[in-house]
């Protein structure tokens, strides 16, 4: 190579390197998050996922690699304390001079309230029924254990359920919101990011009604989640959970819990009980044990799936079919 080659390959490396450069860095909590990020930022740059596949939100100790992520955002995309109390001290030290974004306290984020019964009613709001912008309530009565137990996530901050991203609805309002922000810190780069966004929410339309198909020949069975991470899926699809063997995943239910959902489980009519990869196999087959009802395994954050734009419709449709197989 000559001389005034290598000047040139040098001089464009640096050109790209500055058009990079110019990109904001933006630091993400949650993969389906991350892909909705991904998606907003497709063909300008490439944001940072905090926590890896197969770790839960509810508690996590970051890698170094992770914190220094975070302290070099100019952007922290997260769902908020409700999800992962662990990162709110960590988003306020380490990226203390970024802009944040709190999904599940945005003003258009539709949110339902902690089912805490182990046994659900057999309701369900559909796709298209009118939801409240920012406090859709879903109220159900306390179990009878609910006082003598310790299988609940620690309600800090409120009582919404925090796995809101489970809603193709609220994603496709976070693209927007995730544009808004990107195209703020980043006006060179805005008419794509707006433009991502507005493909991204007709592609979450035309996966929204592949779902509502695909969920068709099953609409109305019964089945039993591990822990009560996707109403927001049953509430935008109209297909509601017979109960959750868990409340929360941070410990195993309490014996009166598991009677409960077992007794449903051999009594009730329900054809399938769903498991997580993360968690306690056994205690599926405890519930189950004795009788033919189906079992799945079910991941409400693709712990399986390759990070990126493609991971949340690939979520939600795994979600889906796991379903209708399992019925």
């Amino acid at each position: 190579m000559t001389t005034k080659s290598i000047s040139l390959a040098a001089f464009a490396a640096l050109i790209g390197g500055t058009a990079i450069a110019d990109v904001p860095n933006v630091a993400v909590d949650i993969a389906p998050v991350h892909s909705l990020v991904a998606r907003v930022m497709e063909g300008v740059g490439h944001p940072d996922l905090i926590l890896p596949s197969g770790a839960s939100p509810h508690g996590y100790s970051m890698r170094p690699s992770e914190a220094q992520a975070l302290q070099d955002a100019d952007i922290v995309v997260w769902m908020g304390a409700d999800l992962a109390p662990w990162m709110e001290g960590a988003v306020e030290t380490l990226a203390e001079d970024a802009a944040v974004l709190t999904l599940l306290e945005a003003d258009k984020t539709t949110l339902l309230e902690f089912r805490e019964n182990a046994l659900f009613e057999k309701h369900a709001h559909g796709a298209d029924d009118d939801h409240e912008d920012h406090h859709h309530e879903h109220v159900e009565d306390h179990d009878d254990d609910h006082h003598k137990s310790h299988d609940e996530h620690a309600h800090v901050h409120s009582q919404h359920d925090p796995h809101a991203w489970l809603s193709p609805a609220n994603a496709a309002t976070w693209l927007d919101l995730i544009a808004a922000e990107l195209a703020s810190k980043d006006p060179e780069h805005a008419e794509a990011y707006l433009a991502n966004a507005a493909a991204g929410r007709n592609e979450l339309a035309t996966l929204t009604a592949e779902i509502s198909a695909t969920l068709a020949p099953v609409r109305g069975g019964s089945f039993i989640v591990f822990h009560d991470a996707f109403q927001y899926f049953e509430t935008d699809f109209g297909f509601p959970a017979s109960g959750a063997i868990s409340l929360g995943d941070a410990e195993d239910p309490s014996p009166a819990r598991l009677s409960q959902i077992k007794k449903r489980v051999q009594y009730e009519g329900v054809d399938c009980v769903l498991a997580e990869p993360q968690f306690n196999p056994g205690l599926v087959a405890a519930v189950t044990e004795g009788t033919e009802v189906q079992t799945g395994v079910i991941d409400p954050l693709g712990a399986n799936l390759e990070p990126g734009a493609a991971l949340f419709p690939q979520l939600i449709r795994n979600i889906a079919s796991t379903l209708t197989d399992c019925m």
